[in-house]
């Protein structure tokens, strides 16, 4: 009898652990495995109601990717090193916030078509991110955003 329950704790167990990932609709799931077949530790994050966020590694890179709800691509982050920044983009960070300290640097493409970087720098609450384009141009929330809208 001990057995048993044993064994149906661990059954229980095991199932609870394939429950807390994360489940994305199939449209999604499909998109992306086209879009990124070589992609390997793959987790998943619902961004909003219409949005889902996939990060994940690729050649020993760190990526994320953002899908509509429906398997639309949105956008694409790949993590890079500021050396990897173009100069002029470089320029322009370094003459608004030389003395931040850089968190994290992203290039990401959009489904439209943009390219721009995204600078992450420690706050004492909490990060904030800059973004750029690549001829050093600041741009504004309005200008970077690619949410999901179906």
């Amino acid at each position: 009898m001990k057995n048993i329950f044993l064994i149906a704790l661990a059954i229980i167990c095991a199932n609870a652990t394939g429950c807390a990932q994360k489940k994305v609709p199939a449209a999604v799931d499909s998109a992306f495995k086209t879009k990124f077949t070589n992609a390997t530790k793959v987790s998943w994050d619902k961004e909003n109601n219409h949005e889902y966020e996939a990060e994940f590694t690729m050649n020993g890179v760190k990526y994320s990717a953002n899908f509509s709800n429906t398997g639309k691509w949105l956008e694409t982050e790949r993590v890079i090193t500021y050396e990897e920044l173009p100069e002029l983009a470089k320029q322009s960070f370094t003459n608004s916030h030389k003395d931040d300290n850089l968190k994290a640097i992203a290039k990401i493409e959009t489904s439209e078509g943009k390219m721009y970087y995204e600078i992450e720098v420690k706050r004492l609450l909490g990060p904030e991110e800059f973004f750029y384009d690549a001829n050093g141009k600041e741009l504004q929330d309005d200008d970077t955003d690619n949410d999901a809208k179906d």
